[in-house]
């Protein structure tokens, strides 16, 4: 195995004595079907590939080992599901979140890559805030939701690239683990959702195929330039916070 210094669980305690990292990244993922063109782990790759970018380009930055389990049961009609419960997911962010601050980490980014981890998210990192109001956390709950706003319009052929597997989720596959996605397979169903509010569903009632969206509209070319879209606004973020000291409140 190549060692790689920027994820933690590669480093040694005289690794860290020679090079102690001053901001953590904590990928979260899950484990679920993806229709037959993407890999059960597709949201744990994504987020861990996109945090060690990242890492590579914050100083004092290093990733933390991926949770390859998410919160996923609206998934589990669709093999193969493994799920956390709410309470569970919600509980293991707050211990790490708990364990990096006792090591004197005060600076967390979470790189998350499945929808079901944005409540436990939230939940857990405000609860963290709050027990330590000196704890930094910035957090990327749903990148897919960002890319709008990063790439010129119409740059997505069906459904602004939305979907589980879809346009979006296999053209960053095909970029970031080509080896492990099979576009042959790609197929999608894009449902009719009120153009406002949430519907809760379940996603059985979404599709027949385990993938919603268009995945036969995906690129690597595509997932290249979300990659680079979503990594530089990501670490342009991060650097203004470094810049300013994480500083982000009211000024005098």
């Amino acid at each position: 195995m190549d060692k790689n210094p920027l994820f933690i669980q590669h480093q040694t305690s005289a690794d860290y004595r020679d090079r102690p990292f001053e901001m953590v990244i904590l990928p979260l993922g899950s484990l679920e079907g993806h229709g037959g063109h993407l890999p059960f782990g597709t949201d744990a790759l994504t987020a861990e590939i996109l945090a060690g970018e990242v890492a590579a380009r914050i100083p004092g930055a290093a990733v933390l080992p991926v949770v390859p389990y998410g919160v996923s049961d609206h998934y589990r009609d669709f093999s193969f599901t493994v799920s956390l419960s709410f309470e569970t997911e919600t509980a293991i962010i707050k211990d790490i979140l708990e364990s990096i601050y006792r090591e004197g980490i005060r600076k967390v980014f979470i790189m998350n890559g499945h929808d079901g981890n944005i409540a436990p998210i939230e939940a857990a990192a405000r609860n963290v805030k709050v027990a330590h109001p000196d704890i930094k956390i910035f957090s990327l709950c749903a990148w897919w939701q960002e890319l709008g706003s990063l790439l010129p319009p119409g740059f997505f052929e069906v459904w602004g690239g939305f979907g589980h597997g879809g346009e979006a989720e296999l053209s960053i596959g095909l970029a970031l683990f080509e080896e492990l996605c099979q576009p042959e397979h790609a197929e999608g169903h894009v449902p009719d959702l009120p153009k406002i509010g949430e519907m809760i569903w379940l996603f059985s009632e979404l599709t027949d195929s385990g993938a919603t969206g268009d995945p036969t509209r995906a690129t690597r070319k595509k997932g290249l330039k979300m990659k680079e879209a979503l990594v530089d606004a990501i670490v342009a973020a991060l650097t203004r916070l470094n810049e300013t000291g994480w500083s982000y409140g009211k000024t005098s």
